[in-house]
């Protein structure tokens, strides 16, 4: 397999993620989203849980291809490069939390539910801003599982992963810290570093809202591990010369971790919210008999006019995310008058043509896919310049 033609199917199954995330980040009302399109309360798997483990997935994959074009060499330049990316990309985390919260703010100034101190407290002082998330957490596992993967024998990494799910494991068990609670290790690692004001809020199942961060700290170990295991998907990718025993590598690699996680799952459950150790075999596996489909499909058999929807997300992921990520605030909180009361743009859109055109939850639907397709529409104009934005 050419690796041109392996970058294509990454690219199709990066940009599938990146709509995925979109998609479910933005329907119409949360109050009507089809059960496949929302997280799982607690425990188990739905199909949007698998969305953010691919891209980290795919991430490992990309590191192990990039990286084998210098020889795995760890230079003074490679770690200033690296650290830059990741800063950045925290930093990007952070300023759209703080872009999201100031106009929040700003808005309940306006509604007389805030005041100018208060404002200028929340907005300059940070003290409520949360300070971790999904950008910032691609930023610390890409950054850890890129040291390690340079700087020990390659032969080791599975042991190493092995190892980091094992001792999450025990410390999850031995601190009984398998539910949502302020108790958990999760929660009181995060707060006392963090503080609960800087911290997402949760809903337990009686329904009290706590500060419990499902980026949090601790779950940012087992994120390392599932970036390693991308990483070493990619080594499975690049041994063999033939294209038919490549795909057979990751496909035999995808079903071993998938049989292992569901295995596991009866002793540590799979759970997204704390990224359990068999969470991340389970989504490490899933992603691979995935990433083996669309290898097939594109590189063996040629079907790949249908791809291009997906390669317009997949070659620009970041800046799409980011994109979507922008417009969602935006559409969230630019404020309209509408017959005696105040809705958000978004709210307007939703009530006044899809939902009664299309009813409750298709018309939900039909608001996130509408949404997708703005952003869509940015990164084909991207794909078809060729204009590629990188950190």
């Amino acid at each position: 397999m050419q690796a041109t033609q392996r970058l294509l199917a990454l690219d199709v199954m990066r940009g599938i993620t990146i709509a995925g995330m979109i998609l479910v980040n933005n329907p119409g009302s949360w109050s009507y989203v089809y059960t496949p399109l929302g997280h799982a309360a607690w425990d188990g798997l739905t199909p949007t849980d698998l969305v953010f483990p691919f891209f980290m997935f795919i991430m490992g994959i990309s590191m192990y291809l990039s990286y084998r074009k210098f020889d795995f060499r760890f230079t003074s330049a490679t770690f200033v490069k690296l650290l830059r990316r990741s800063v950045l990309l925290f930093l990007i985390g952070l300023a759209l939390g703080w872009l999201a919260l100031s106009w929040r703010q700003w808005n309940a100034l306006e509604s007389g539910g805030q005041t100018w101190a208060g404002l200028w407290s929340s907005v300059s002082t940070l003290t409520d801003l949360r300070i971790l998330g999904v950008l910032q957490r691609l930023a610390l596992v890409s950054f850890f599982a890129t040291l390690i993967a340079l700087s020990v024998p390659q032969k080791t990494i599975p042991w190493l992963i092995g190892v980091i799910l094992l001792a999450y494991w025990l410390l999850i068990g031995l601190t009984d810290s398998y539910q949502m609670s302020p108790d958990s290790i999760v929660a009181v690692v995060d707060r006392t570093i963090l503080g609960e004001s800087h911290m997402y809020r949760d809903t337990m199942a009686d329904g009290t809202r706590i500060a419990f961060d499902p980026e949090g700290i601790l779950s940012t170990l087992p994120g390392i591990a599932h970036v390693l295991l991308g990483f070493w998907a990619g080594r499975l990718l690049s041994e063999k010369n033939d294209t038919r025993e490549q795909l057979q590598s990751l496909m035999l690699f995808g079903t071993l971790l998938l049989f292992t996680g569901l295995l596991l799952q009866y002793g540590f459950p799979i759970n997204k919210k704390i990224w359990s150790s068999s969470f991340v075999l389970t989504t490490c596996g899933m992603g691979s008999l995935l990433l083996g489909v669309l290898v097939y499909a594109i590189d063996i058999r040629g079907a790949r006019r249908w791809s291009v929807f997906f390669e317009s997300f997949g070659i620009n992921p970041m800046a799409i995310y980011v994109l979507g990520a922008l417009l969602s605030i935006v559409a969230g909180n630019i404020l309209l008058p509408v017959t005696g009361s105040i809705v958000s743009l978004k709210s307007y859109l939703y009530t006044h043509f899809y939902q009664p055109l299309l009813g409750d939850y298709p018309g939900s639907l039909a608001f996130a896919l509408s949404f997708v397709m703005v952003c869509w529409l940015v990164g084909h104009y991207l794909y078809k310049k060729k204009i590629y934005i990188k950190l």
